[in-house]
């Protein structure tokens, strides 16, 4: 995530959604913002502590840690190695770029829940359009931005880092922010670094509660908008097209066709390996965790097993009426 995020075009929300960890990063994060709103809203009676505690309780630590620990190396890594080698060739790093994201609009397609209605096609087709128009955006460059700007180009980024199919790098590059950004992480600008997180954390708190409340409520039309916003952002990707940075406009296949499209092939296969491996690591747990859950008491629906070994608590609670019934009579 935290490489893709450094390239415009590439959503790391994308990539959280192919590696199915994105509906837990955001719950996680969800919780995160909560308990940090609870601490500093209630200091004078400390009781926010204590809801704060709560909160972390809900955060799935080692998956947020690995997450962030990733990311900030790579974000660094990437900044001094990758990006310069996807400017140095773009037509071929976008072309593996589109095969990944065209394969992944399986993953909110297929987790969205029940069949798509008209109305849920013409969501889709709108939030695709506004993606298309969006990325087609014509690229500009601030050299001086004042803090303010930062701060808000950061949160705009930030909100487009957790959209599926919106790139915060491409948020940026839109802004003018981009070059100035990547030489601020180059070149160790702490105070531009400090600036750009506080507005990061800023665009995450006020962001993150709405889209958790989307997926708990309205999960079916979030992930509806969202495959649509995936298809639109395409076109950042399209691999024909004018680099010279002063125009997005889509060109017709021309030039080293077939290297091209071998990489898109590229792209597409990488995805639905993962997503084969991904279902078959999921199929094989599933046996161990009804076990597990009829282990623990749950209501998962493991007959055998409740019936070799029963609760021996409810028994005895169940016995008790039959016992005060006879000493009745």
């Amino acid at each position: 995530m935290g490489v893709v995020e450094t390239i415009p075009g590439v959503s790391a929300g994308t990539v959280a959604l192919i590696t199915n960890i994105y509906d837990r990063l955001i719950l996680s994060a969800g919780h995160a913002v909560s308990g940090i709103r609870a601490v500093v809203t209630d200091v004078p009676r400390g009781a926010g502590t204590q809801r704060a505690r709560e909160q972390a309780r809900g955060i799935d630590w080692p998956l947020v840690a690995g997450v962030l620990a990733g990311m900030a190396v790579m974000v660094v890594i990437s900044a001094a190695i990758v990006a310069p080698l996807v400017e140095a060739h773009p037509q071929r790093s976008y072309a593996l770029f589109f095969g990944l994201v065209l394969a992944s609009l399986w993953v909110p397609f297929s987790t969205s829940g029940g069949t798509w209605r008209p109305r849920d096609v013409a969501l889709a087709l709108a939030a695709a359009a506004a993606a298309f128009m969006l990325t087609g955006l014509p690229p500009s460059d601030v050299s001086d931005p004042a803090p303010l700007f930062v701060v808000g180009s950061a949160m705009i980024a930030i909100c487009a880092l957790v959209i599926p199919g919106l790139s915060g790098a491409f948020m940026l590059l839109a802004l003018g922010m981009y070059t100035t950004t990547m030489d601020a992480l180059n070149n160790r600008e702490i105070g531009y670094i400090l600036l750009f997180a506080t507005g990061a954390f800023l665009g995450l708190s006020m962001f993150v509660k709405v889209l958790q409340k989307l997926l708990e409520e309205h999960r079916h039309i979030t992930l509806v908008v969202m495959t649509g916003l995936l298809a639109g952002s395409l076109r950042a990707l399209w691999p024909w097209q004018p680099w010279d940075g002063e125009s997005r406009d889509l060109l017709a296949p021309s030039t080293d066709v077939a290297m091209t499209v071998g990489l898109m092939a590229a792209g597409v296969a990488i995805v639905v390996t993962a997503l084969v491996v991904s279902a078959r690591i999921e199929s094989a747990r599933a046996p161990q965790l009804q076990v597990a859950a009829a282990g623990t008491g749950t209501d998962e629906p493991v007959a055998p097993t409740a019936q070799e070994t029963p609760d021996t608590t409810t028994a005895g609670t169940r016995a008790a009426p039959s016992r005060n019934d006879g000493t009745e009579d």
